[in-house]
């Protein structure tokens, strides 16, 4: 049997992922912040505007989070979430609330899952563009 290594990401794909992010959001004149894990959940790399609401910094983390766990943009798990969804009951079922609010958006290598992105501080459809656009700048 034959297995393909798939290369994780790494610090450096985290900090292409912010500064694409950032940048589209600083073009759109909105100021958010941006999270990225890797696989496992954990911290990669993080910015949060000064300007940006601290709530934001919590947000993007959660939608990161959210786009992991459920290999999946949060942008196409809204209507899941809601009563008779797929996923009604499931962020209490975590130990770790989900956010369902467009701006996660999950990373793959090789048709594999490698990590995630989340953006907040802007409305949710900026968000879902901004992280977005950065997956497109690290492909």
């Amino acid at each position: 049997m034959t297995t393909t290594a798939v290369a994780p990401l790494t610090v450096q794909d985290a900090e292409t992922l912010v500064t694409a992010a950032h940048r589209a959001a600083e073009d759109a004149g909105v100021t958010v912040s941006v999270t990225v894990l890797d696989a496992g959940g954990h911290l990669l790399a993080y910015r949060r505007d000064d300007r940006a609401v601290l709530i934001s910094g919590e947000t993007s983390t959660r939608k990161a989070y959210t786009a992991l766990q459920l290999n999946a943009p949060t942008a196409d798990l809204v209507d899941a979430v809601q009563p008779g969804g797929l996923f009604h009951t499931l962020p209490t079922a975590l130990d770790r609330p989900l956010l369902f609010i467009a701006g996660g958006v999950p990373v793959h290598r090789g048709g594999r899952l490698i990590g995630a992105i989340g953006v907040g501080g802007g409305a949710p459809g900026q968000d879902h563009g901004f992280a977005s656009s950065a997956v497109r700048a690290l492909a």
